[in-house]
Formats: structure tokens, C-alpha cells, sequence
């Protein structure tokens, strides 16, 4: 991670769709050549990073949004042979791989990567995705699956570093397990969260910390309350968010090609989603049956043209007390060059 100035990422369209739920919106395919694509653009233009999220269940509909994905480690691995510059940050589910498989795992990618490997660890929320595998412990509460995630973290920062570990905890045990060689640099941890306690980990834990919220006081809240808490703990933690940028030469024609992207929104892949959050299916069917059509982007967007983009995404960064985002493009090959072209040179002057 750099040690000065905004940061800003891509995130990979493993998934089909990307992160547009909508039939009129352009459709990435999850595709390692698209995603190779991608990342060359990235680092081509100078994005600090590129990360990729880990999704093992779609949501149906017309769209069949993110029904077909790839592995977020595999195809890491495989981006940072193609890559040399730009960090390399894979998503792994601690409710899925056991610890000493995810020590050896990212100390490949570490490897591989020439130390630009990052871990983004989540714990699962999607509880249909890991129902249909046998992994999901409906018993185990949102903080519960959060203890369970510091455990296997102590797990792996310990395999990292010691020529055996032995540990028994409430849910991992280790005998004498070894995991060498280890990291000759501790790959960048990740977290993403919300919750109280997803901050308290991030404060405690991470060295970056995805933020969502409701608005731009409550993401300036979170990331101070990130920021302060680490620092109680003698640590550094930058805060993220994402966004989705819709470019175009005018103010008018960007507004009107989110509008036309709005008017195709897939009601029953949106459905799905919340019913996957656990949320009663025909609750879910009623709510996505009043959606709007700001609901086929999956993050909060911003549109126009390249001077607007720019303002927008100085002030969001500005009031929300950001250290960098990670960007969504709703059709990356047409998108991400002229962004860099156009928007990130002017956008890191104006934030310097």
C-alpha cells in the first residue's frame, strides 16, 4: 500500500454482469481473458490496485446475475504473472478454506506476485451460497462468525511467521502444522464491514477497511471511527469505499446512459440477492416488485463528464474522510481508459 496520497483500485468483474444488475447495461462475462483485460488497463493508466471478490452462487433472473464466476485466488494468481506493478488483493472465505490453506495459498501469491499480495478476508453473509455446500451454521451469530474470523486470522499470521504452530481454539485446531516458507513480507490484510464489530476487527486487524453506508455523514462517522480506533491500538488503517462511474462527454448524455441502464433492472436477480442475505423470499419479491431503477447499481454511482467526475469523487473522497476508493465500471473495456485518461490524473492533483 503506498504511504502517501488517495489510493484507487479496480474492482474485477469476476462475476458475469459486473456490478450492474440490468438487462440494458453492458454485460462483462466472467472470463479470465476479460478480467486479464482489466488489469493491464489498470496498471496501464496507474491504479494502485486491483481486487476481486469470491462468489460461489448467482441470483438468477433473465440476467443470471453472477450465476457464472471465476475463483478469486486462481485467477490472482494467474494476474499477477501477467501484471508488475499493481497490488494484487484476492478475497478468501474464512468459513471456507482452513486456515493453513489459506497461509500457503497467499504465500504463493506473495511469491508469485513479487510481494504485491493483498488478503481480503470475509466471513460469509450470503447464507444460500454456503447452505448448498454444507457450510452454513445458521446457529452462528453475525459477531460469533466474527470470532471465528480473529481466530483464523491469529491462525494465519502465526503460520506466517513460526516454523509450527499448535493452537486449539473454539473452532480451529492445529497440531504442530507447518507452513513454510513463509512470506518474506506479510501480505496487505483487507477487511470489509460495517457493523460495530466489523470496525473493531478492521481497526484491530486490517491495514485497509471497505466502508459502505447510508450516506456521506455516516461514511465520514465510520472511517473516523476506523481510523481513531486503530490508532488506540498503535496502528495505521486506511479506509476505502466503492463507486461506480458513468463517463461520458456530457453531463446530459452520462445521466441518460444511467437512466437507460436503470430501465432494464433485473427485479428477480434483485430479489434473489436479498432473499440470499437471509431475508424471506416473498418479502424480498415485494421489495425488489417497488424498486427503482437506481437499484441495478450495486454501489452508490456517479455521472458525468470528465470535470464533474472529478469534482464528485474529490468531494466524496474529501467529506468522507477516505483514504481511496475501489472503482466499478458498467462496461470496463469502453470505460477504464478514458477514465484514466480523462479523470485520474486531474483527480490525484486535486487531492494532493
Amino acid at each position: 500500500m503506498s504511504a502517501a496520497g488517495k489510493e484507487f483500485g479496480v474492482f474485477l468483474p469476476i462475476g458475469n454482469g459486473g456490478w450492474m444488475i440490468s438487462r440494458s447495461a453492458p454485460h462483462p462475462e466472467a472470463t479470465y481473458a476479460y478480467n486479464r483485460r482489466v488489469a493491464l488497463d489498470a496498471e496501464a493508466i496507474g491504479l494502485d490496485f486491483i481486487m476481486s471478490m469470491a462468489k460461489w452462487k448467482g441470483f438468477g433472473g433473465s440476467t443470471d446475475h453472477w450465476g457464472r464466476t471465476l475463483e478469486s485466488m486462481t485467477m490472482m494468481s494467474a494476474l499477477a504473472e501477467a501484471t508488475s506493478t499493481v497490488n494484487i488483493w484476492a478475497t478468501v472465505h474464512a468459513n471456507v478454506f482452513h486456515p493453513a490453506l489459506a497461509a500457503k495459498m497467499f504465500t504463493t501469491l506473495q511469491d508469485v506476485s513479487g510481494g504485491r499480495a493483498g488478503m481480503n478476508i470475509v466471513n460469509g453473509s450470503y447464507a444460500a451460497e454456503f447452505a448448498q455446500m454444507g457450510l452454513w451454521d445458521p446457529a452462528l451469530s453475525h459477531d460469533e462468525r466474527y470470532r471465528m474470523t480473529e481466530e483464523w486470522l491469529v491462525a494465519v499470521t502465526r503460520l506466517w511467521t513460526e516454523d509450527t504452530v499448535t493452537m486449539t481454539g473454539d473452532f480451529f485446531t492445529l497440531r504442530e502444522c507447518e507452513s513454510r516458507p513463509h512470506p518474506a513480507v506479510r501480505p496487505t490484510l483487507i477487511s470489509a464491514g460495517r457493523s460495530e464489530k466489523g470496525r473493531e476487527f478492521q481497526a484491530r486487524y486490517a491495514d485497509g477497511a471497505f466502508l459502505s453506508a447510508d450516506n456521506l455523514d455516516q461514511m465520514r462517522d465510520y472511517s473516523r471511527s476506523v481510523h481513531d480506533r486503530a490508532a488506540d491500538f498503535g496502528r495505521t488503517v486506511k479506509t476505502y469505499s466503492m463507486l461506480t462511474v458513468v463517463l461520458d462527454e456530457t453531463d446530459a448524455a452520462a445521466a441518460a446512459k444511467a437512466a437507460r441502464y436503470g430501465e432494464g433492472l433485473d427485479k428477480v436477480a434483485l430479489a434473489g440477492m436479498r432473499a440470499s442475505w437471509g431475508i424471506p423470499p416473498d418479502v424480498a419479491r415485494d421489495w425488489a416488485e417497488g424498486a427503482t431503477g437506481e437499484e441495478a447499481f450495486q454501489t452508490a454511482y456517479v455521472t458525468g463528464r470528465p470535470e464533474t467526475i472529478t469534482e464528485r469523487i474529490a468531494h466524496i473522497m474529501t467529506a468522507a474522510e477516505l483514504d481511496g476508493l475501489m472503482l466499478v465500471f458498467p462496461d470496463y473495456h469502453a470505460d477504464l481508459r478514458p477514465f484514466g485518461e480523462s479523470v485520474l490524473p486531474a483527480l490525484r492533483r486535486s487531492l494532493a
